[in-house]
């Protein structure tokens, strides 16, 4: 098969290539970054450049494939990450109608049913509704849980305040996986010409909080660590110190309160049982240990 990949050489992008090319697809990958190119060609797939932006450009890299993987990068220095989400969506969704492509598989997050109050990932959600609207297509959401590399984020608050704090925390559930499982799934999903679910979740492991930061205090020699629910006032004012803009913040704020609730993977225990990847949780401490 002819395979578009969006997401370059990323967390889920190469893997996901070098899974594809192993099964003798030809596989196209698109990146905004020029310096990519050698790269991408060295895995023995095709570059092509250019931006999410460019209609033309999608358009003329869609055609003649037989499917197509399509993602939103992230965009943290969108102010408005509704209209960023949109405005992606909506220049794949032209490019996927003027290419004629038939089988789309689309990156999108848990908590995409929820139509308000998750941050960063409420763009998913409209981007979701653009997708639905194609006619004639095969569609599948792929929704992945919490990625294991979120944590790194809170390698330095370790380090200085030795715990973990946020306004989601203790016996909150976390529902985690791994990219390389979210690719293992896509390349699944990209090899069937029809669709047999429209909505694929991915989770590779779920625990607490304080279990994942008991499971990361080990690794790090830190066996008493922990992760302590923090007020959304601290939260916020560690943000801040740390200097990062109102609206990432205030997106950030809503996004941990849905974890906190648990109303982020509502959906997700509606399907349960579903079949977890096989990266768990201490495989992906051994790698935090070693970049901590």
């Amino acid at each position: 098969m002819k395979i578009i990949t969006t997401g370059s050489l990323g967390n889920i992008g190469l893997p996901l290539i070098k899974d594809l090319l192993q099964k003798g697809h030809r596989v196209t990958t698109i990146s905004s970054n020029p310096a990519k190119k050698a790269e991408i060609e060295a895995l023995g797939a095709t570059a092509a450049i250019g931006s999410l932006d460019d209609r033309e450009f999608l358009t003329n890299t869609f055609t003649g494939a037989d499917t197509v993987y399509i993602m939103v990068p992230p965009g943290y220095t969108e102010t408005d990450q509704v209209a960023y989400y949109k405005r992606l969506a909506g220049n794949y969704a032209q490019a996927i109608q003027q290419a004629g492509i038939k089988r789309v598989v689309h990156l999108s997050s848990y908590g995409a049913h929820l139509d308000k109050g998750t941050g960063f990932i409420l763009g998913a959600h409209h981007a979701e509704i653009i997708l639905n609207q194609l006619p004639g297509i095969s569609l599948t959401h792929l929704r992945p849980g919490y990625f294991y590399p979120n944590l790194y984020r809170f390698a330095d608050m370790i380090k200085g305040a030795g715990f973990i704090g946020s306004n989601y925390g203790g016996d909150d559930k976390l529902v985690m996986v791994a990219p390389a499982d979210i690719a293992t799934v896509a390349a699944e999903e990209l090899e069937k010409t029809t669709a047999t679910q429209n909505i694929r979740y991915i989770i590779s492991d779920e625990r607490t909080a304080s279990e994942v930061a008991s499971v990361l205090g080990r690794a790090i020699g830190k066996p008493d660590l922990q992760w302590l629910l923090l007020t959304e006032e601290q939260t916020k004012s560690g943000l801040e110190q740390a200097g990062l803009p109102s609206f990432f913040i205030t997106n950030i704020l809503q996004l941990n309160n849905s974890i906190h609730t648990g109303v982020l993977q509502e959906d997700y225990k509606k399907q349960e049982p579903i079949p977890l990847g096989k990266t768990k949780l201490e495989e992906f401490a051994k790698e935090f240990a070693a970049a901590f």
